[in-house]
């Protein structure tokens, strides 16, 4: 049985995604109050698997989680696009106009301003975790007082789901990367699966040095699905650069690498992975 670490508690997204990737396997998830903490487990049991967003549709780019990607001995193996619906739950046997008090992540607070502006009488108090503020209400046993979660952590928790889809944009999707040791990275690798990369690479600051990595990436029909650049702390105007390609033909995108990685430095391959379908609305 797998371990994987996650940033949450039971019934966090990052739980979900862990179970939605191994859908027919048994696993055991380790909760990780920070990224750091889950970076720092791993670090510590080679073993352990880990599972962390990178990315959302409407928040954005989880920077840090690049660069204690970078920093780590960790490989990329897999990822899991979920999509992200939040509900608003309670004690059992209560009404919306009960609630006087609604506690959620930030993020989640604001994916939900909408609905927030139809509740007037709710306060919004903000907290850590979606999962951990479901927790709070259930543990203790807030009347008046609701969390806007996923339903799997209402469910988890006991809560009544007063109304489900209470986010703004339905097209709501997070990023998941499957993480491994560099030990097992091995196990992994699904050679005729694999069509993803993501790489990292500095540039010199020098007019067009980006450009002429884009252009052999295009000569050789790799296609760029994501490009994050990154100050590199104590060396002005210089940046760090995380790019995630997709390819049909293996061969031409070790071509690419071969012929990209001369024109830039500190350049590595931060794993090599099978694309997730977009999920479905």
């Amino acid at each position: 049985m797998e371990r994987i670490a996650i940033q949450g508690i039971a019934g966090c997204y990052h739980e979900t995604a862990a179970h939605r990737y191994f859908a027919d396997r048994t696993i055991e998830t380790l909760p990780c109050l920070s990224f750091d903490e889950l970076f720092g487990r791993m670090a510590a049991d080679p073993q352990l698997l880990g599972i962390a967003a990178i990315e959302n549709t409407i928040a954005g780019s989880l920077l840090p989680n690049y660069e204690l990607l970078q920093q780590s001995h960790a490989r990329i193996v897999g990822e899991e696009k979920l999509r992200i619906s939040h509900v608003i739950a309670a004690l059992p046997g209560q009404r919306l106009g009960d609630i006087h008090e609604v506690r959620s992540h930030p993020i989640a607070l604001m994916q939900c301003g909408e609905f927030l502006k139809t509740q007037p009488q709710m306060k919004v108090v903000e907290r850590d975790d979606t999962a951990g503020s479901a927790r709070e209400v259930a543990e203790g046993e807030l009347r008046g007082t609701a969390a806007i979660c996923g339903a799997e952590a209402a469910e988890l928790y006991g809560l009544e789901i007063l109304q489900r889809g209470i986010e703004t944009n339905k097209h709501n999707f997070t990023r998941f990367l499957l993480l491994t040791d560099e030990s097992r990275a091995e196990e992994f690798a699904d050679t005729p699966h694999v069509n993803k990369a993501s790489l990292v690479f500095t540039l010199p600051h020098a007019q067009g040095s980006l450009s002429k990595v884009l252009t052999v990436l295009s000569f050789y029909e790799i296609n760029l699905t994501k490009i994050q650049s990154l100050p590199i702390i104590g060396r002005e105007w210089e940046y760090r650069f995380y790019v995630d390609v997709t390819f049909d033909d293996r061969h031409r995108y070790r071509q690419a690498i071969d012929a990209a990685r001369p024109l830039t430095s500190g350049f590595r391959i931060l794993g090599e992975y099978a694309e997730c379908p977009n999920p479905a609305l």
